[in-house]
C-alpha cells in the first residue's frame, strides 16, 4: 500500500511538472497565450520559492516548543475562567 502511495505522489508531482513546463513553454513560444498559462506559471513559480524559508522546527529561531499551548490551555488554563453561578 505504502508503494503506491509513494507512487501516486509521483506521478501527481511528474504531472503537474509537465503542467508548469507547458505553461511556460506556450507563455514564451505561442503568441496566443493567455490567462490560464500566466497563472499556473505564477503559480508553480511561488510554490517553487516556498520551501526556501522553511526550516526545522528545532533550527527555527524563537520556535514555540511542542505541546506549549497544549499546556496552555489544559490543566494550567482551567483557574482562568470561574465557571460557578
Amino acid at each position: 500500500m505504502a508503494g503506491i502511495r509513494r507512487w501516486g505522489a509521483r506521478g501527481a508531482v511528474l504531472g503537474l511538472g509537465v503542467l508548469w513546463w507547458w505553461a511556460v513553454l506556450r507563455l514564451a513560444v505561442a503568441p496566443g497565450a493567455g490567462a490560464l498559462e500566466v497563472t499556473v506559471a505564477a503559480g508553480g513559480w511561488g510554490l517553487s520559492v516556498l520551501p526556501v524559508h522553511c526550516v526545522p522546527k528545532g533550527r527555527a529561531s524563537g520556535a514555540v516548543g511542542t505541546g506549549r499551548w497544549r499546556r496552555a490551555l489544559g490543566a494550567g488554563g482551567r483557574g482562568v475562567v470561574s465557571r460557578r453561578g
